[in-house]
């Protein structure tokens, strides 16, 4: 009597999305021309504050490339030098959110007992609150400026982040090298800086470009209902805010601004999706 012939029966694989190569590309060239723009104002073509009573509203030509606003100053110039409060402001947002998120987040998830019980119900009341709107009373109520606008976002910003580090000290405290460290004697925040902070590299680098993102959908917010930069700054969120009333005669004067929002804040996102799957991946596959 022959056996039964058996068949074999392929083991479903969990399917990673990947995003195409050519659309990574685009994000870093996106990306590389706001640094560029950020750092190279120069190559603006005229001076972005230069007021021409003779060129009110003018549409796209060779001589202004996106026309010109209300007060005859060039879009185009104005784009350009609207760059550096535009990344320089939500960088600065999300760098000292991804600091002080580490440090609570590790402290927690490392010392764990009643330290990560305070510090989780703080971040529990933040997270409830929404940021932007905070950010829109407090400003708007004390006239607190732009300063105070980056620290109440920095400050509410901070319970994803500092859920995503709490999780990953939790998840390491008791591996075999975290154990090996304190067995030789080291200070706890000689294990934390040592030991536990290089492996959250990638993490840290891919939450930095996610953050940069809600921070330049917020400024650019406060920007665009004047509780941001002052009136007439090259700021992007500015410029739609002050040529909205005049989209029928150049719409690039609103339209120009608004582009590169979208395109700064999709490239940056996409770039940090990108980075925090890959870390996810080789974090699955050690």
């Amino acid at each position: 009597m022959t056996a039964p012939a058996t068949v074999a029966i392929p083991l479903r694989t969990e399917k990673k999305r990947r995003l195409p190569p050519i659309t990574i590309s685009i994000a870093f060239a996106v990306l590389a021309i706001a640094l560029v723009m950020v750092f190279f104002p120069q190559i603006a073509p005229y001076d972005p504050n230069f007021i021409d009573a003779t060129a009110i509203l003018q549409g796209p030509s060779p001589a202004h490339l996106l026309g010109t606003d209300q007060l005859g100053r060039d879009v185009f110039s104005r784009v350009i030098a609207g760059a550096g409060t535009a990344v320089l402001a939500p960088l600065l947002l999300a760098t000292g959110t991804i600091v002080v998120a580490v440090l609570l987040g590790l402290a927690a998830g490392y010392a764990r007992g009643w330290v990560d019980g305070v510090l989780g119900r703080v971040i529990d009341v933040l997270y409830a609150i929404p940021a932007l709107l905070v950010a829109i009373v407090v400003v708007g109520v004390t006239g607190g400026g732009f300063t105070m606008a980056l620290g109440i976002l920095l400050i509410f910003g901070l319970p994803s982040p500092f859920r995503l580090f709490r999780a990953a000290g939790m998840e390491r405290v008791n591996l075999p090298y975290m154990e090996a460290a304190r067995a030789i004697g080291l200070s706890h925040l000689r294990i934390i800086f040592t030991q536990l902070l290089p492996t959250l590299r990638p993490l840290l680098v891919s939450l930095l470009f996610l953050q940069f993102t809600y921070g330049l959908i917020e400024v650019s917010s406060l920007s665009f209902l004047g509780l941001g930069v002052p009136p007439g700054s090259a700021d992007w969120g500015r410029m739609m805010f002050e040529n909205r009333a005049t989209l029928s005669s150049n719409v690039w004067a609103t339209a120009a601004p608004g582009l590169a929002l979208v395109l700064l804040a999709v490239s940056t996102n996409v770039i940090g999706d990108w980075m925090y799957n890959s870390h996810e991946m080789k974090e699955k596959h050690r």
